[in-house]
């Protein structure tokens, strides 16, 4: 998952870039940092915790320059412990070069081995620590070719900013699995994972950085190249369902749109008589809307959230996320009292958390207890840059609807079909469904591949 933001020309570029990354604390709560430079110095702070906790005042203030990149972190390769906190610079034989990257490389581990047969010492567990090695050993005699060089030689998905002494570089891979937007703000041009970024600094929003594009931003200009092959983008759809805030344009739509047109196809799929449609808040609020709308049934807020307690799917240790149901969410029983209700989700992983708010709804007094979910059966780990469980671990990959309805003791249960889905994201271009369906977009050894054909 991960955040990043890049700022290029602007006398308070770190307070920017605080700010960026302060509305994309959504995308990771482990580590925050951010590196700025005036060209010829580079000053760095990166921390464990939120933003606000790593980034004072009085540390904002020490790191000056007209140019800074950022970087919100949840692990999927690499542990959480400072060592793996970005962004993070090398000094080498062009001068000195920082990265941010959101995404995961499925070849890092063996592109690694043979670094490190090479003579390469990692400083950390991070796959983006490939990327820079790869740069610092390219014969390429620019940066630019390096960059082509070095990312020609991974696989995955990576949305990267980074930066050197005169340059902000934004690089997007050939399928554009992972968003990356560019923006401006009079003469600052800001690249960010999520356009929710650009709101806060009042930015004007220009554009997606290309899938397979390397922008250069520099006091001449910008300036795009596109080194790698052509590919068939395969955007990562759960950015649409779960990850990315409700307010960003991603993929070149509102996700608040798109959770809307989820809910309504869920009831068009999945209709049941009731009295009540309330989402499990945050992210299944839009789609249960769009289910209320659709159905005509009242929409209300049964569950009431606590904001100061972190989103636990992202949480790194198992022992949180199994613990954090009853801190973050409250029944309120004056609503649920004696009701027939739907309850909206964005998905089930284990089932354990949907089982529990279920328990705690039906303490509440609901008399039924209907679950719809905005997305097909999680079925399959990701790759790509979500920290999902392993397969094993998935209660769709070896139960049934039935099952799982059983397990987490609903009415009845009820998922949006992978149809569904591509009918309501419209696939103008192609996404990636592999969580649902098990068709790997970039395959890599080991993989196994399901012998059905993915509706994407």
């Amino acid at each position: 998952m991960c955040g990043i933001i890049g700022i290029f020309n602007h006398p308070e570029a770190s307070n920017l870039a605080y700010l960026g990354l302060y509305a994309m604390q959504h995308r990771g709560q482990e580590s925050a940092g951010i590196i700025a430079t005036d060209g010829k110095q580079f000053t760095s702070h990166k921390g464990m915790g939120l933003v606000a906790d790593v980034f004072p005042e009085e540390t904002i203030a020490k790191l000056r320059g007209t140019r800074a990149i950022g970087h919100v972190r949840y692990s999927t390769t690499g542990s959480s412990s400072l060592e793996n906190a970005q962004p993070f610079m090398i000094n080498y034989s062009l001068g000195t070069l920082a990265i941010a990257h959101n995404g995961n490389l499925v070849n890092a581990e063996e592109t690694k081995k043979e670094l490190v047969y090479r003579g390469s010492i990692f400083q950390s567990s991070m796959d983006s620590e490939v990327i820079m090695h790869l740069v610092a050993c390219s014969r390429e005699p620019k940066l630019i070719g390096r960059l082509a060089d070095a990312l020609k030689q991974v696989k995955g998905a990576f949305s990267i900013v980074f930066m050197n002494e005169n340059e902000l570089i934004a690089a997007r891979d050939p399928q554009a699995i992972r968003p990356l937007v560019l923006g401006k703000l009079k003469d600052t041009w800001i690249v960010a994972s999520e356009s929710c970024a650009f709101d806060l600094l009042e930015a004007e929003y220009v554009r997606e950085i290309a899938p397979g594009e390397i922008l250069t931003i520099s006091e001449r200009g910008i300036k795009s190249y596109f080194p790698f092959p052509a590919a068939k983008p395969t955007h990562c759809v759960f950015e649409y369902i779960y990850f990315a805030r409700p307010d960003s344009v991603v993929f070149g739509e509102t996700v608040y749109d798109v959770r809307v047109r989820l809910g309504r196809q869920l009831a068009r799929e999945h209709p049941v008589d009731a009295d009540m449609v309330i989402p499990i808040p945050d992210s299944g609020t839009p789609a249960a809307l769009g289910y209320a709308k659709e159905t005509g049934i009242p929409f209300d807020l049964g569950l009431i959230r606590n904001h100061y307690v972190g989103r636990t799917f992202i949480e790194p240790r198992s022992s949180i996320r199994h613990f954090g149901v009853k801190i973050k969410l409250n029944a309120i029983r004056s609503i649920l009292k004696d009701k027939r209700v739907i309850v909206v989700d964005d998905s089930i992983v284990r089932g354990t958390t949907s089982r529990k708010i279920i328990k705690m709804i039906r303490a509440a007094g609901a008399r039924e207890v209907h679950v719809r979910i905005s997305s097909p059966p999680t079925d399959y780990p990701c790759y790509y840059g979500i920290d999902t469980p392993t397969r094993k671990e998935l209660i769709a990959s070896s139960h049934t609807v039935e099952d799982i309805r059983r397990y987490i003791t609903a009415d009845s249960l009820g998922y949006i079909s992978i149809a569904g889905l591509k009918q309501v994201v419209n696939c103008r271009e192609c996404f990636c469904d592999a969580c649902f369906s098990g068709r790997y977009p970039i395959s890599f050894p080991g993989l196994e591949q399901p012998a059905q054909p993915s509706l994407f």
